[in-house]
């Protein structure tokens, strides 16, 4: 007899469609499993076999042949062990019901207890957005799997529990929809503006960083504050709606790095030691595709503290997604695209004794030390770092000041003014920020008066800027103005924008 039951494999965050056919034929004992699984699915024969006998269940005695169609999409996980198991009782006769009305997605333990497995929510979207509307999941992705709407998830401990599900004796409840609001949490003000003393240029860059989602270097000695400014970005961050913390976590969901709440509440991020690897950043795996730290941070925050420190092919691959928000792995394991829009924040010393141009100690480094030290970041990367601003150490009178800094909060406040016109400019397009733009909105929306556009001329010049500079300080400028309330550009608004790209002219200084 064959039996055919379906479930989902995933090719980066979206789900295909697995049917699972089983035959069970009169013959000598034997069990074959084809489809082009991959070691982890070929393993599931013998959870298979040890989970229905240990569950109170016949296993049968006969010619077992399990296909996972189509041929060409290679079956990659633990996740198929339901399927398979289900398919098996159903084509043998042991049970009873139809299952074909659902999907099910879930790793065998040999005692019969169904493990938890990763990619529930992405590939669950992707079904449900076919058509699929039954469910049947490992209990403990029951948070994560909450949070899909319009469909019935049904959750299970063990695999009798399935069987009698689906048999009719002891129906198992749906999921009720979890609600996004109850999970949010506000961002860990552990590090807030308020702790950090002085420094009001590099406040303002951050404030405008955010407000407008554009990339962000902080170039000063050790111990002036660059990462404890880097560290209260989350603090100022604007609010996730659902729609944005599903695609995130459907990211999380992949990488099997989702907490205990089943979705990401709060915009990540992340922060990976210089010695991570290029595969590491832009993920990767001999079998699957794995999402790296560039995609982990997607909706939030990549933090790279010491940038010259990082190796200079894993800085290189930063420009791609940096550029399209996106970000495309080819491996043995396939080819896949993964979201990749993020905010990058980096700190690094002028030099590497870390005190060139300091008003406070002289630099110990020859030109050549400081060419070869700045020379460790290319300068196509540093183009497409928007605001690059220089931090001074800080007067220990001002360190036991007891002004009150601005807090986060406050600055958020101003952040998310400035967001809420970006969201209502761009209403009608796939642009959500100022830093998003393209070539045909920048037209549009940043439009120069005459004075305006003789002193970017002039920066252009004197600075010796990319076309790629000029629309990027255009950005800014108009991040700046939407922080003013401003319907234009301005000459000031302007001219602080520019102020962040002359970064770069310092470095030609040296020579």
């Amino acid at each position: 007899m064959i039996a055919r039951v379906y479930s989902y494999a995933l090719s980066g965050l979206e789900g295909v469609e697995v049917t699972v056919e089983a035959d069970v034929s009169k013959g000598l004992p034997s069990y074959e499993l084809v489809g082009l699984p991959d070691t982890a699915v070929k393993e599931s024969k013998e959870r298979v076999r040890s989970a229905v006998k240990n569950s109170g269940l016949n296993f049968p005695a006969h010619k077992i042949t399990v296909n996972l169609a189509p041929a060409y999409v290679k079956k990659i996980g633990s996740a198929f062990d339901l399927p398979v198991a289900v398919s098996i009782l159903t084509a043998y006769g042991e049970l009873q019901a139809e299952a074909e009305e659902y999907v099910f997605l879930g790793e065998l333990a040999l005692n019969g207890e169904l493990r938890p497995v990763t990619g529930v929510l992405p590939a669950l979207i992707s079904a449900r957005d076919k058509g699929w509307k039954k469910f049947v999941v490992p209990y403990g992705n029951a948070k994560e799997a909450g949070y899909i709407q319009g469909v019935e998830v049904y959750t299970a401990k063990t695999l009798r529990e399935v069987v009698d599900h689906l048999s009719g004796f002891a129906p198992l409840p749906a999921l009720s929809t979890a609600d996004f609001s109850l999970a949010q949490k506000t961002q860990d003000s552990h590090y807030d503006l308020a702790f950090v003393k002085g420094q009001p240029t590099a406040k303002r860059a951050l404030e405008v960083a955010v407000a407008g989602g554009h990339n962000i270097l902080f170039v000063g000695p050790p111990g002036s504050g660059k990462t404890m400014l880097a560290r209260s970005i989350p603090s100022v961050l604007p609010d996730m709606n659902f729609d944005e913390a599903l695609q995130i976590t459907k990211i999380h969901s992949v990488a099997g790095t989702l907490g205990e709440e089943g979705i990401v509440s709060t915009r990540p991020f992340r922060s990976p030691h210089h010695t991570a690897t290029t595969v590491s950043l832009c993920g990767g795996g001999n079998t699957a595709v794995h999402p790296g730290e560039i995609s982990l941070a997607h909706g939030g925050v990549l933090f790279l503290d010491e940038l010259p420190e990082y190796k200079r092919s894993a800085l290189e691959s930063l420009r791609q997604p940096l550029e399209d928000g996106v970000i495309t792995i080819s491996r043995s394991g396939g080819t896949v695209t993964y979201p990749a829009s993020f905010m990058l924040c980096a700190s690094m010393n002028p030099c590497p004794c870390g005190h060139y141009g300091s008003k406070k100690r002289r630099c110990t480094c020859t030109p050549n030390d400081i060419r070869k030290y700045r020379a460790k970041i290319s300068g196509p990367l540093l183009d497409r770092i928007d605001i690059q601003v220089e931090v001074d150490g800080v007067e220990y009178d001002a360190l036991i000041s007891e002004t009150k800094e601005e807090s986060s909060s406050e600055v958020k406040a101003r952040a998310d003014e400035a967001r809420k016109i970006q969201r209502e400019r761009y209403r009608q397009s796939a642009v959500k920020t100022n830093a998003e733009m393209g070539e045909k909105e920048t037209r549009v929306y940043c439009k120069l008066s005459a004075e305006c556009e003789r002193i970017l001329k002039e920066a252009f010049e004197n600075l010796r800027l990319s076309a790629r500079a000029r629309s990027r300080i255009l950005k800014v400028a108009r991040t700046i103005a939407d922080l003013a309330l401003s319907e234009s550009i301005e000459p000031e608004h302007l001219y602080e924008a520019i102020s962040y790209r002359t970064y770069g002219a310092t470095m030609q200084e040296i020579d």
